[in-house]
């Protein structure tokens, strides 16, 4: 019996402002391919110019989805994006087009790419003990899970505190849990191309700077001042550049102050991006600004 070929999905990674977008609707354009959004930020509906959605014009060039369809003052999570992204996947293979995914929200790609898991529900009292913890976390988890110890940096409380919540709880270590997702993975069937979206960091920094400017132009002050009444903790309060336009509209800073800092800010989300792409990305392709044109 001759086995039918794997559905192709195209997964494009990248930090901030690396042009990771045009991409995408380059290889839809070329494949007659559709997009859709993987960067957790850009489904919320408030915030077209801060989160830097695709415009009307280039969503005009190739169709878009799961984009600016989720309100701010909605619970949403990496599981029921993994939900919606998959659906879509399958309406567009379907309809006899690519499904070509990207963003710059890591733990979206790795929830297709190894799936999330379904660790037993923590016990209260363990999660209340270790997030009270004072003494050394690192070394707990090294005496309790000492693969995971290696892969953890000591001052990552959170995630140190995660691996023993679960080891504590279930007598076995997350990665035993990561395992068990894996086997599972949505997209274990799938022919899946990963390219990653490469620029020196310089390059990005200036661009970055340079897009801001020009979200400013476009309305972002307004975008912001125009936000509904939100938990501090929701998401959607947290995009950057909101922060710091609020404050400058609350009187407490001037705006080219809150320009700066919002500029700071994406920086350093530039920098986190690519620490923790630097220890997933070993077998994405590298698409260079130079070498993306090969792709197409």
């Amino acid at each position: 019996m001759i086995k039918s070929p794997l559905k192709r999905v195209v997964l494009i990674a990248g930090p901030t402002a690396s042009g990771k977008s045009a991409l995408a609707i380059a290889m839809a354009r070329g494949e007659n391919g559709l997009v859709i959004n993987a960067d957790s930020m850009q489904v919320y509906s408030e915030l077209r110019l801060l989160t830097a959605r695709p415009s009307a014009d280039e969503e005009a060039q190739a169709p878009h989805r799961l984009y600016g369809h989720v309100s701010g003052a909605s619970a949403y999570s990496v599981a029921k994006w993994q939900r919606e992204a998959m659906a879509e996947i399958e309406a567009a293979h379907e309809a006899g087009k690519l499904p070509v995914l990207v963003g710059g929200t890591g733990l979206y790609f790795m929830s297709l790419l190894k799936g999330l898991s379904k660790v037993p529900e923590i016990s209260p009292e363990i999660r209340e003990h270790w997030r009270n913890f004072a003494g050394d976390l690192h070394a707990e988890l090294a005496v309790r899970d000492a693969v995971s110890a290696t892969k953890l940096h000591p001052s990552d409380r959170q995630r140190l505190i995660r691996a023993l919540e679960v080891v504590d709880s279930t007598g076995r270590s997350l990665s035993h849990w990561q395992k068990v997702a894996e086997k599972d993975a949505p997209l274990r069937d799938y022919a899946v191309q990963k390219l990653f979206k490469s620029v020196q960091r310089d390059e990005l920094y200036a661009r970055a700077d340079r897009r801001f400017d020009q979200m400013m132009e476009q309305g972002a002050l307004n975008e912001v001042r125009n936000l509904p009444v939100l938990e501090a903790a929701a998401p959607l309060m947290k995009a950057i550049g909101v922060p710091e336009l609020q404050a400058h509209l609350r009187g407490e800073i001037s705006l080219e102050l809150a320009r700066q800092k919002a500029k700071t800010a994406t920086r350093q989300y530039i920098k986190r991006q690519l620490t923790w792409w630097r220890g997933q990305m070993a077998d994405w392709e590298e698409a260079t600004p130079q070498g993306a044109q090969t792709l197409l």
